[in-house]
């Protein structure tokens, strides 16, 4: 089968863009991809922060004058 004179012969260059893109999303994990996070819930992601074991509350002072250190 020859190709016709409209038609011109495929040498692949116009797939390099196409290739550009599959390679970005093999970069992005398969969870993210399956189970996207917001980016606006990403964004207001509350930071941990550390706190008393369970067990250790002091009950006869107040919870503002309680901290982590155990002196």
């Amino acid at each position: 089968m020859t190709s016709t004179p409209e038609s011109p012969d495929l040498d692949g260059s116009d797939l390099a863009e196409l290739r550009e893109q599959i390679d970005a999303l093999k970069a992005i994990p398969e969870e993210e991809l399956v189970n996207p996070l917001p980016t606006r819930v990403q964004e207001h992601e509350p930071i941990p922060t550390p706190s008393d074991a369970v067990g250790s509350e002091k009950w006869n002072e107040p919870a503002s004058d309680e901290s982590l250190d155990q002196s």
